[in-house]
């Protein structure tokens, strides 16, 4: 994504020279002095880049100033959706330092756990080679971040897999809404985990059972939840217990229950997966996107 940013998107706390200023920051790029240096090789120095809209990156990379001794061994990250207020990237809740590079020519590159939504990026520079100064070339890797709603294609296995806890008997754990005007309704009521699917998501008073599965779920123990659609076959797996059934076969029917449970779920999440996205990650940085089926 760098490559193609304009010299305008490209700041620094200072630069040794104007040839080593920080558009020339670009991974496998030679031109100027090979990279960015600073004027001072010391924690306080910083390069930032200007992706021009919030992107959703998902990993960077890093490699010395070319032809020099010049290079990173390690670094901070910080993102802004401002360019003013700056995040530190964590990972699981932790500070994190990343791994540089070793040598002037290879480049390192770093995967986000999650990716990070923003717009700008700041790197600081922790620590640099004895026997050099600080030297970088960068890049950045993720796409636009859209505030569409997730909505899969179903050309794939789509699966949504959870972990809860809770004292409470009754509550939604997961609504889920299709294109097609349908959805998925994952509901606890009286210790048992039932599976509604709606054809009309406007009339929310009811909706069709699909199943119900496990029993004493409110006992305060974690219990494992996965649900797998492949186009109109589920599965629906609670702790060791799974039910495969057929969303045509059930429609064929017509049978249809009122959702017993209109209160939100009450208890512990954790491990809230949509195929590979964290979806408590998402809530905690309060995006837009929703899970749609």
């Amino acid at each position: 994504m760098v490559a193609n940013l304009p010299p305008s998107s490209f700041r620094s706390s200072s630069q040794l020279t104007s040839s080593h200023g920080p558009v020339f920051a670009k991974v496998n790029r030679r031109e100027g002095a090979g990279g960015w240096a600073p004027l001072v090789s010391d924690r306080y120095q910083w390069l930032e880049v200007d992706l021009g809209k919030r992107t959703q990156i998902t990993a960077v990379a890093t490699q010395g100033r070319y032809g020099s001794s010049d290079w990173l061994t390690s670094y901070l990250l910080m993102f802004s959706d401002t360019g003013h207020n700056w995040r530190q990237h964590r990972q699981e809740d932790s500070l994190e330092a990343f791994p540089g590079n070793s040598n002037a020519d290879t480049v390192v590159q770093y995967k986000l756990n999650q990716p990070v939504i923003a717009r700008y990026l700041r790197l600081i520079p922790l620590d640099w080679n004895p026997t050099g100064r600080i030297g970088l070339r960068l890049e950045i890797y993720g796409c636009r971040y859209s505030k569409r709603s997730v909505r899969p294609s179903w050309t794939g296995m789509e699966v949504v897999s959870l972990k809860f806890k809770t004292l409470t008997n009754s509550g939604t754990l997961l609504h889920a809404e299709g294109q097609r005007d349908s959805s998925l309704t994952l509901v606890l009521e009286k210790g048992r985990l039932l599976l509604y699917h709606q054809q009309g998501v406007s009339s929310s008073s009811s909706g069709q059972l699909l199943v119900s599965l496990g029993s004493l779920l409110d006992d305060q123990h974690w219990h494992h939840v996965k649900l797998v659609r492949l186009s109109t076959h589920l599965n629906l797996t609670v702790d060791k217990n799974t039910r495969q059934l057929s969303l045509g076969a059930v429609q064929s029917h017509g049978l249809q229950k009122p959702i017993l449970s209109n209160r939100n779920f009450n208890g512990c999440l954790e491990n809230f997966l949509y195929n590979d996205l964290n979806l408590i990650h998402l809530a905690k940085r309060k995006t837009t996107r929703s899970l749609c089926w």
